[in-house]
Parts: C-alpha cells; sequence; structure tokens
C-alpha cells in the first residue's frame, strides 16, 4: 500500500492547538474575558472543521488509490477468477491455447471437375474449401478425405497468409482421412495429444476455416463424449463428441485440449431436425488423433492404408427384395489375390452373417472387420442358389 501524506495546509490532527499567544497577555478590564472564550471557540471550530475536511480528502485519497490497484491488477493479469484458484494449473486460458495452435491450422481450397448425367449432363468445375492441420515442419498436412476426394488441385493458405500449391499424398475413406503436401520449410507443425487419456468434460476448442471463409476461427466447449459410434457414408466410426461451434468448412481442421494439444480432426456435424422435428444443434465429431496419426503414417509412407484387414470384395446393398433377390448384403466382384478368392467366394453370393452376426448392411459388416487384423480368419455364412454355405475366409491387407 501506498504511503499516505498529509495535505498540505492541514493541521496535525493528533496535537493539540497551542494558545501561549493569549497567556502573557495582560488582562484588560472590559470583557477580556469573554474576548479570550470567544477566540478559543473559535480556534476548535477552525480545527474541527479543517479535521473533519482534511479526514474526509484521506479516505478520498485511500479509496481513489485502493481503487486504482485494484484495476490495475486485473487490466495487467487479464486472468479468469479460475486461473487464479489454481496457479499450479498446466491449464491455459482459451486466447492462450488459439495462440499456441492456431499457426498449426489451414485453410484447404480445391477444383476439380464434376460429371453429370441425364439430359443436362455433362462436365463442370467444382470448387470446395476445408481445413487441416500441420503435423510436420516440412509441410505435412492432415485433413479428411470428404474435403479433398473430388479435388484435382489444391491450394493451402497459412495462419501468416501465405499460400502453396499443395500436393495430395494419400486418402483413406474408411478412416475418412487425408494428406497433403506443401513444399514449405521451419513450419508450426500441432503438439500431438493422446486422445486415450481424454475425459467427457474436458476442455475442447475447435480452430478451423468454417464456411470456407473465415479461417482462424476458434470456438471452444467440452469433450460431450469420448467415444460415439457414428455411420458416416455408410462408414462406422468411434468419434468424439463435442458442443464446440462446428460449421462447414471446419472439416479437417484441429481438435484442441486444454493445453493446446491435438487431440482430434474435425470431420462431422449432425444439424437438422429429428424425426420429431426437434432441432438438432450442439453435436460436432471429430476422429481421435491416434487413429488419423495412425491412417497418416501409413499414406505418408505408402499412399494408402495396407496394413487394414479386408476381405477382398466388392460389395452392394439390395434393401428390399426385387427379382428374385432378396434384401441383403451382396458380393459384386473378388479382387485377385484376396482371402476370399482363396476361401472360394463368387459374385452374387449374399452375406448372411459374419462370426455368427446376422449382417444385411455394409456398415455391419465394415463393424465386425474394424476389431480383425491381417492373417486373422472371419467366418461367413453365404446364400447361393438358395442354398446356405459356410467359408472360412483369412484376411488380408489392401490389395489395390
Amino acid at each position: 500500500m501506498s504511503e499516505f501524506r498529509r495535505p498540505e495546509g492541514l493541521t496535525d490532527y493528533n496535537t493539540t492547538p497551542s494558545y501561549t499567544q493569549y497567556t502573557n497577555a495582560k488582562p484588560k478590564k472590559s470583557n477580556t474575558t469573554l474576548i479570550l472564550i470567544l477566540r478559543m471557540l473559535l480556534s476548535l471550530l477552525v480545527g474541527l472543521t479543517s479535521g473533519i475536511a482534511g479526514g474526509w480528502i484521506a479516505a478520498r485519497k485511500y479509496a481513489s488509490e485502493q481503487s486504482a490497484v485494484v484495476y490495475h491488477q486485473t487490466d495487467s493479469q487479464s486472468v479468469s477468477p479460475a486461473a487464479n484458484m489454481n496457479s499450479n494449473s498446466a491449464a491455459m486460458t482459451i486466447a492462450d491455447v488459439a495462440t499456441k495452435a492456431s499457426p498449426s491450422v489451414v485453410e484447404i481450397t480445391y477444383t476439380g471437375t464434376v460429371q453429370t448425367y441425364g439430359f443436362f449432363g455433362g462436365t463442370y468445375q467444382s470448387q470446395g474449401a476445408g481445413s487441416g492441420v500441420i503435423i510436420s515442419e516440412n509441410g505435412y498436412i492432415v485433413t479428411n478425405n470428404h474435403v479433398v476426394e473430388d479435388g484435382e488441385s489444391f491450394t493451402v493458405t497459412l495462419f501468416d497468409g501465405r499460400e502453396f500449391e499443395a500436393t495430395l499424398i494419400g486418402k483413406d475413406q474408411k478412416s475418412d482421412i487425408a494428406v497433403l503436401k506443401i513444399e514449405a520449410e521451419n513450419l508450426t507443425p500441432a503438439t500431438i495429444g493422446d486422445s486415450s487419456k481424454i475425459q467427457t468434460g474436458d476442455t475442447a476448442i475447435v480452430i478451423g476455416n468454417p464456411l470456407g471463409t473465415l479461417g482462424g476461427t476458434v470456438t471452444d466447449g467440452i469433450i460431450s463424449a469420448t467415444s460415439r459410434e457414428i455411420v458416416i457414408n455408410n462408414q462406422p466410426m468411434n468419434l468424439i463428441q463435442t458442443d464446440a461451434a462446428i460449421n462447414s468448412g471446419n472439416s479437417g481442421g484441429g481438435l484442441f485440449d486444454g493445453s493446446g494439444n491435438l487431440i482430434g480432426i474435425v470431420n462431422a456435424k449432425d444439424s437438422g431436425t429429428t424425426s420429431s422435428g426437434a432441432l438438432i444443434e450442439g453435436l460436432g465429431f471429430a476422429i481421435p488423433v491416434n487413429t488419423a496419426m495412425e491412417v497418416a503414417e501409413e499414406l505418408i509412407t505408402n499412399g494408402k492404408v495396407t496394413n487394414r484387414a479386408t476381405l477382398g470384395v466388392y460389395l452392394q446393398e439390395v434393401s428390399s427384395d426385387y427379382g428374385g433377390y432378396t434384401a441383403g448384403l451382396y458380393i459384386t466382384d473378388i479382387i485377385s489375390g484376396s482371402g476370399a478368392e482363396a476361401a472360394g467366394l463368387r459374385s452374387y453370393d449374399r452375406i448372411v452373417s459374419a462370426d455368427g452376426t446376422e449382417i444385411s448392411t455394409y456398415a455391419e459388416l465394415s463393424q465386425i472387420l474394424r476389431d480383425k487384423k491381417v492373417g486373422d480368419t472371419l467366418e461367413l455364412v453365404i446364400e447361393r442358389d438358395k442354398q446356405t454355405m459356410n467359408f472360412t475366409v483369412t484376411l488380408t491387407g489392401t490389395l489395390e
């Protein structure tokens, strides 16, 4: 606290006024005593008035200085009450996370050619935009497969505004992960976190390019669920759920934790209404970073995912009985060298069950295959020519 000084011209209130100037005076015969008394009363009145005024000024000065101290502390530190309560916490403010993570998030735009059919069919140029996250200093960028799958040329815009043409290194539809590469050095890659350690209620911060025009946008919320089973484009996925605002264009961007570590790659938002008409909002999803980085490393090394267990067939769903075919999941073609070929599967076989579980959709089969490894076996029940048959298929890696 500052030292308080007595305002100039005010009496020292802790001393008694001296009246020695009067004690040596000769008494006068007329009204001397009355005059002395009046003078003493006047001195007391002046002293009292000065004391009150001085006290008021000092109090105002004290209050002003106290107010200035509080305001200065709040203004200079800019910390939240929660942060003050636990100064040893490793958690950062949203602003701190944005400062740390934003340089690793990029904007992606693409152009491509789309073929349409029918009376007005033809080809036309398509354009789109999304987000990506830098994962290496020399320019590797992870994003979503659905951001780049229709693109033929790609442009990446960095946080500092620099633009680079990008090369597609590889993409994987099942995981919805793709990797681009730009020719640049000394970039700021994201700090990779561990998505297996996140908990429901943890801080979640999304950075990306919503609407394809608002690059560097930061939104925050919490982790709503750590592993949510979602089917996207007929692919079952285990995704992180968050209530942080996500919009078109955020796809491929980063989901960060409260310490600025990358924990997910944003890939979906549930929007619209339910069957009962209720508005859906606050539901966003991200691919766990552990999964995303595993796929990204495969794409960088091999251009495709080679270590995923596959049956080795092309499939087609039939939604209802038609033309002698029962509704279900059918094999349309066999990949040469696959486990399906070795086991004797054929085109037009209908898959009735896999490992004892009845299936009728591609998503159901994919969910079973997701837990398999290359070299594992899959027990299939097949319907062929209205007869059921049993097959054991040894799963292989990707062959094409």
